[in-house]
């Protein structure tokens, strides 16, 4: 499959909050890959850190999450609905990740009912794992 651009009709998500460039792998409600090139002009790279920008942790979480939901949002059980973050367990950071790296977000569902779900992601740099977690997360009406 050749890379997409994140569907802005099925993402609810919006610079400055979208963490996903493109998606190179989709099968809805089991797996989705995507990446992301966060650039140095980035506004959390001048204070995470002056000197040594470095991606937050936590975005590299949220950006799987992106990642998860759209596996979601394309499976009928997600359509038209709002996957929130219900916790994430296991959640472990491995490489440092810098403005110009290519992160490559893959995430897949474990479980999948119409009120919820558990996946798991793992964000990495070329074949080095940057971080990884399980996810949980609640499926809302959107409405």
């Amino acid at each position: 499959m050749s890379p997409l651009p994140v569907p802005a009709s099925i993402l609810p998500h919006r610079p400055p909050f979208l963490f996903v460039d493109q998606i190179h792998e989709l099968t809805p409600g089991e797996r989705a890959v995507g990446s992301w090139c966060p650039s140095e002009d980035e506004p959390f790279f001048s204070g995470h850190f002056p000197g040594r920008p470095t991606l937050p942790g936590v975005l590299q979480i949220e950006a799987l999450a992106q990642v998860g939901a759209i596996a979601v949002l394309t499976h009928d059980v997600g359509a038209g609905r709002l996957p929130l973050f219900g916790g994430l367990n296991k959640a472990r950071f491995r490489r440092q990740v810098v403005p110009g790296d290519e992160l490559i977000l893959t995430c897949s569902m474990g479980r999948l009912s119409a009120r919820a779900g558990k996946g798991s992601g793992r964000a990495a740099v070329g074949d080095q794992v940057a971080c990884d977690s399980e996810l949980m997360f609640v499926i809302a009406d959107a409405g």
